[in-house]
């Protein structure tokens, strides 16, 4: 259709010519409302962002002696971190003359590996940086299918609070028996 043609429909449907294809032989027009057009792109960018996962870096930082309860400690983060999908950067701080033991952090981070291997693998292998030792950690979910797991696991608490409204959310509150009255 002519130019002038489709510039006369589109005013007298009062919307806009809009140029689709530029680069068709003829171009492709579309008579449209440009500014809902613009909206509802705009909308749908912000969705696709909101949806979209951050990678992010946590940092675990751990002594080359470190006692057994700190290091399930510590450990227990990883894991938690790995479980959201994020990648974990373990980090051993060698002082005075531990430095010139730098098989010791090795040993620690090898073993930290094992203990988290069917949550992550080794993303960066142990080397050392000055007085510190460095490994990364990276999930084997990717942090949209963490995300997705967890909205999952809060809808079906919430579906199982609404399906039994007077049960308390805390099982061992709910197993405590009642105090009973004092003899006189």
């Amino acid at each position: 259709m002519p130019l002038a043609k489709a510039l006369e429909l589109a005013q007298e449907y009062d919307l806009d010519l809009v140029e689709v294809a530029a680069n068709a032989r003829p171009p492709v027009c579309k008579l449209m409302d440009y500014g809902k057009f613009k909206y509802e792109s705009a909308m749908k960018a912000r969705e696709a962002r909101k949806n979209q996962a951050h990678t992010v870096i946590k940092e675990m930082k751990l002594r080359p002696k470190i006692d057994p309860h700190d290091y399930d400690t510590k450990k227990g983060h990883v894991v938690r971190f790995l479980k959201q999908g994020d990648k974990v950067k373990i980090t051993i701080m060698f002082r005075g003359r531990e430095q010139s033991r730098p098989e010791l952090g090795y040993r620690l981070l090898q073993r930290l590996a094992e203990d988290v291997q069917e949550l992550g693998f080794v993303e960066s292998n142990p080397k050392q940086d000055g007085r510190n030792m460095i490994m990364v950690l990276g999930p084997h979910k990717k942090k949209t299918e963490a995300m997705a797991e967890a909205r999952q696991a809060q809808e079906a608490r919430k579906a199982e609070a609404k399906a039994h409204p007077g049960r308390s959310q805390d099982p061992a509150a709910a197993q405590t028996p009642a105090e009973e009255p004092a003899e006189a």
